[in-house]
This record gives structure tokens, sequence and C-alpha cells, in this order.
């Protein structure tokens, strides 16, 4: 069964005649149709997590659908700036907030942070003393639960995102005028699939989180949550459904009497809207199993070696031979160089293009693209129904010096 709609098979078949290097293309129009439902309502204000996918045209459309914008990094910020975003709609995250990047951020205009650590709430309330201004600030909790599994956020792991609640308890806010504190920010989880898991997850957070706030003598008029909602990368795996976690949403909101609730939205914003094309090289026959070498591998799409799971791949053209297993080998001198294991027709071979999707977050600005100095992917977007680049394909001798 295809992932890809029509319009967008059209449009591979007619890039492929442009390029013979890997290349992705995002569906603004799609992604427009998805984020519509998700920000018309009135329970949970959205912010779009930035490093899911940095691109202009990306940060553009999810402008004009209504979202605001958590960026982790002076880069980042400075890409969203350019697009034209306002910095009071800038929510600064991240666990390494040096002084100098908050110094960056105050002059650029941004006035509210998630604090980390105890260094971050005191570097955070010097700056806002030098320029004479007053912060938002949220402070991020780690919580642990007994049955919670590891994750690529943490999960019950020790990470870097912020502190436990007793950590933060030994905090004396009186201690920072320059700051105000507004909420907690709480985020352990990432691509979370079932949408009864995540309301458990989000519903055991309620208590420990307003005695936090209570014990600090914050008063909680925000609660963000983060993001960790997932969309599925095999047929076998559900899809989340928004209005369920709109329902749990709003009955937290009530429990906890918080003026507004936060989301960071990443995957499950952009994920679906792009696709990754790659040309096959060369395929064979190895120990009995059948092997595809492509173009592009984890230099383009790193997210198979990390999380051991692939993005979903078909064959671009129609093909009527039988289904069998393939090794998704790419192009670097390592074996954690691998697409995965994906079924496909037995007659696929060298000059054959297989497209990826899924691939609108955690794709291309994830990966490792200077390895072995292979061409820079170019990128495509479709909107209005019209195919355009924006950014060409570029060799090695464009970075090398």
């Amino acid at each position: 069964m295809t992932w890809l709609s029509t319009s967008q098979r059209i449009a591979a078949e007619a890039l492929i005649q442009q390029q013979d290097t890997p290349f992705f293309c995002y569906d603004l129009d799609k992604l427009s149709a998805h984020v519509k439902p998700l920000v018309d309502q009135q329970i949970v204000k959205l912010w779009y997590a930035v490093k899911a996918n940095p691109l202009s045209h990306i940060i553009k459309t999810l402008d004009n659908a209504g979202f605001n914008f958590d960026v982790a990094s002076s880069g980042e910020l400075d890409q969203v700036l350019s697009q034209g975003i306002a910095p009071e709609r800038v929510l600064n995250t991240g666990p390494a907030k040096s002084l100098k990047q908050i110094r960056h951020f105050a002059t650029q205009g941004v006035r509210i942070f998630v604090a980390e650590s105890h260094n971050q709430v005191r570097w955070l309330n010097q700056v806002a003393e030098e320029f004479e201004l007053q912060f938002e600030v949220l402070l991020r909790v780690q919580l642990r639960f007994d049955k919670a599994e590891h994750n690529p956020l943490g999960g019950n792991t020790l990470t870097p995102f912020g502190l436990g609640a007793e950590q933060w308890q030994a905090l004396t806010l009186s201690d920072y005028t320059y700051l105000d504190f507004v909420g907690l920010h709480i985020f352990q989880w990432g691509n979370m699939l079932c949408s009864d898991t995540l309301a458990e997850l989000w519903q055991a957070m309620v208590a420990p989180l307003v005695q936090l706030a209570a014990d600090l003598g914050i008063t909680l008029k925000v609660l963000d949550l983060g993001g960790g909602l997932g969309i599925p990368y095999d047929r076998q795996s559900p899809s989340l459904d928004w209005q369920k976690l709109l329902d749990t949403l709003a009955l937290i909101k009530t429990a906890t009497q918080v003026q507004e609730l936060w989301m960071e939205l990443g995957r499950y914003a952009v994920g679906e809207c792009g696709f990754y094309l790659n040309p096959v090289v060369e395929q064979k026959q190895n120990y009995g199993e059948q092997q595809l070498i492509v173009a592009g591998g984890v230099n383009h799409l790193l997210r198979p070696a990390v999380t051991g799971q692939a993005f979903p791949a078909e064959l671009l053209r129609q093909s009527q031979a039988e289904a069998t297993d393939f090794h998704i080998h790419g192009p670097l001198c390592t074996a954690l160089d691998k697409l995965g294991t994906l079924v496909l027709p037995s007659d696929s071979a060298d000059g054959d293009w297989l497209v990826f999707s899924q691939c609108g977050a955690y794709g291309y600005t994830e990966s490792m693209p200077f390895f072995l100095c292979h061409e820079l992917p170019a990128e495509y977007i479709i909107s209005g129904g019209e195919i355009s680049c924006v950014r060409e394909a570029e060799p090695a001798s464009s970075y090398l010096r």
C-alpha cells in the first residue's frame, strides 16, 4: 500500500527527471490542511518545535496557521526571526542555555524562557537585570514513574532536561526579582502513538506538578506539556486521535486551574508532509540475503540508525513482481549506514528510485551530511499544487575548506 497521494507521486515522478542525486520534498498543501484543526481550538496554545524541520517555508506555513515557535539555539532563533516572526512569539527551550546565548536572545527581543537548572535561573536574572527587563520563566521538571519505559527523551532515565522536583524545591524565587515564574514545563517522552498512554502520563503528572508549584509559591499560570505526539512509521502502528487528546487536555486544564496549557509540536505537526527520493546504485545478493545500495543513507536520514526504526519506503515505479525483504544500505563506509530492512518488489534494481515517506520531521537537518563528502540533497516544496526548488543539490566543494 502506497504512502504517497496521487499528486505527490506525480510530483515525485516529475522531479526524478530533473535530479540524479537524493532529494527531499515537502507538501505544504498537505501541511496546511493537517495543522488547521490542530490550531482551531481553545484548549491548548501550540508552539512549533523548530528542531523538527527549520526550513523557511515550513516556518512560514506554520506561522500562517497560527503557531508560535519553540527554539533551542541561536541559529534556530535567527532562522525564525528572518521569516518575520515577532520575538514575542518565541519560546526558548533546550538544555544548553549559556549566559552568552541568553544575552543574544534578550537582545533579539525574546522574553519567554524555560529554565533547566539553578544556574540558568541565575543567568536569566542576571541578563534581565543588565537590560532592565522582566522575563517570563517556566521551570523544567523531570518526574519518574514506576511503569514508564526508556524513550529518546529519557523517560525514567537521567537526562540533561530540567531537574527533579526535590532539586527545584531548593530554589528561592524571591531571590530573582527580574523573573516572573509563570509555570512549569515537562517533556520526557517522544513519538508516542497511543492516546490512552499519553493521557495516563499527562494525568499522572498533575498532582506532583501542582504540589511543586505550591511548594515554590508559584501561581501556576502556564503548564507546558512539551510534545511527544508521534506519527506511525509502519501500517501496523496506530495514529493518535487529536480530539481524544484535546478532551484529556481539557480535563487537565480544569484540574490544574492553569490559565494556559502549552504544547510544542514538532513531528506531529510536520512529519507526514515530507518525503525523500533516493536512487538505487546497486542490487546484490549476499549470504542468501537481498541488498540494495542507495545513494543516500544516514548522511541524509539518521533516524533509522538512532532508533532502529526505518522510514517507510516503496519503489517509485509500478511493479507486479513478488515482494521480498531487502536490506537497504547507504553510501557511507560504516555498517551503521543502514536505512532498514524493507519489503519491496523482487525486481528492484540499479537505476530505480525509492521514496521514503514520513520525512517532514527529523530528516535532513538531524543527519550527518558531511561524512564522506557526498552531495548535499536538494529540497523542493509543493505549494498551491506547484513544485519549486528551495535549495539546489550542492557538491562537497561548497562546504569544504
